[in-house]
């Protein structure tokens, strides 16, 4: 059996990743401050990766580094966006057919406050750094914009 993205389902080389869910709390009180920040290129390029471009409709290049020396640039499709709602996006190299990243602005159930939900996927071995890595993202987004 193939999925939509042409990959062997049943292929035991294939490692099925984890599914990791965050929750963040934000002191916006606007949906569509938080938007900005998530939802469009520029609010992504204060704070998830140093360069932001988009190459092709809805697949963007996320840069690390400078151009000119050492960086690491991964590209991604954005799968969903609805605005002020929520960004569901793919890593084009991506094997595993389940696994995306999503941020979604939402309600806490427990405070009713604005928080930023990720869904992110990783192998069992780097949960741990993934959860990390976004806890490190969601410091830089409240460095450049108080969210």
């Amino acid at each position: 059996m193939r999925s939509e993205y042409g990959i062997n389902l049943y292929d035991p080389l294939i490692m099925k990743k984890e599914r990791l869910n965050l929750e963040y709390p934000l002191t916006a009180k606007s949906q569509n401050l938080v938007w900005d920040q998530i939802g469009t290129l520029p609010g992504l390029e204060r704070w998830l990766a140093d360069r932001i471009e988009e190459v092709e409709k809805d697949v963007i290049d996320l840069t690390w580094g400078e151009l000119w020396a050492d960086h690491h640039t991964l590209r991604a499709r954005i799968t969903e966006q609805e605005k002020p709602s929520h960004i569901r996006l793919r890593w084009v190299d991506e094997e595993d057919p389940e696994a995306y990243w999503e941020m979604r602005i939402g309600r806490s159930e427990l405070t009713g406050d604005l928080c930023l939900f990720v869904t992110d996927y990783a192998l069992s071995d780097d949960i741990e750094d993934l959860h990390e890595l976004w806890d490190g993202n969601m410091e830089r987004l409240h460095q450049v914009s108080g969210l």
